[in-house]
């Protein structure tokens, strides 16, 4: 039976054949930068737009992979063509990039000193779940601001995506004490909102929609589609900081994300957003 792939480290293997080292910086010390993308009718949405991000955030963090962005696209672009001819023509795919510094030669780490090491790079792809998000759409989403707050911009850059979560780890298990389907919204130090663990947050308010400023967000692309969404239609886009007033007396919010692409949010901590419905 044919077995979807996945490239690791110039390789092309079956996906039951993959896996990464323990002495991998990704696993040792969670540094790993990622992208996801998806497909619609099994052609990737804006994978030029995910691979620069993915180039700035390599850049960030001071990795050369050997690629250009044109190789990394046509790299993407042929795994999610392999994968999805496995597919019934209906089920959409989901993209993932990722890359760490590589493997240390330790298990110690930074500890170990300076080592020569080469970056571990993967794409790999999974079915797009959307029964998982159906409800969003049914009753709306719920979002909870726990105590734990977002990492500030002085440590990361929010401009890099990576997976460096435990601090998305412990603020879901917190929010899930109020809501078990609840999805967490992190505030700054200063109390303004930021951005979910996987999508940006905007609010609609006398005809605007506003969103949090970039300095304490991720600039999502699909955020970016509805910018220019906003600009085809006349809707002003403000960017400026918001704070839980702001989105309980909004007249409707809403999450815009790569998978789902945007979702209704009907609640933020037990409190009816708008009328409450999606």
């Amino acid at each position: 039976m044919a077995e979807a792939i996945i490239y690791l480290n110039g390789d092309r293997v079956p996906e039951s054949k993959a896996g990464l080292k323990v002495f991998d910086a990704g696993i040792v010390l969670g540094a790993t930068t990622t992208e996801m993308t998806r497909t619609f009718g099994h052609k990737l949405f804006r994978i030029e737009d995910h691979v620069d991000r993915l180039f700035r955030s390599l850049n960030y963090m001071g990795l050369d992979i050997g690629m250009a962005r044109g190789e990394m696209i046509a790299l993407s672009e042929e795994i999610t063509a392999h994968n999805a001819a496995l597919l019934d023509p209906h089920v959409e795919l989901g993209l993932i990039h990722f890359v760490t510094p590589g493997e240390f030669t330790a298990y110690a780490g930074a500890a170990a000193g300076q080592q020569h090491m080469k970056p571990t790079v993967c794409l790999h792809t999974f079915p797009m779940p959307f029964h998982l998000w159906a409800d969003f759409f049914r009753t709306g989403i719920h979002v909870v601001t726990p105590s734990i707050r977002h990492v500030p911009p002085q440590c990361v850059d929010p401009k890099m995506k990576n997976r460096s979560r435990m601090h998305w780890y412990l603020a879901d298990r917190e929010a899930h004490l109020v809501d078990p389907k609840a999805i967490t919204l992190l505030l700054d130090l200063d109390g303004n909102i930021t951005e979910t663990g996987g999508a940006n947050f905007l609010i609609v308010r006398d005809g605007a929609v506003l969103s949090p400023t970039l300095r304490n967000i991720l600039p999502g692309v699909s955020r970016q589609v509805v910018i220019e969404i906003c600009g085809d239609l006349g809707i002003p886009f403000v960017e400026q900081d918001l704070q839980v007033h702001d989105v309980v007396n909004a007249d409707e919010a809403f999450l815009t994300t790569t998978p789902y692409c945007m979702a209704p949010c009907t609640k933020i901590n037990g409190l009816t957003i708008g009328d409450g419905k999606p």
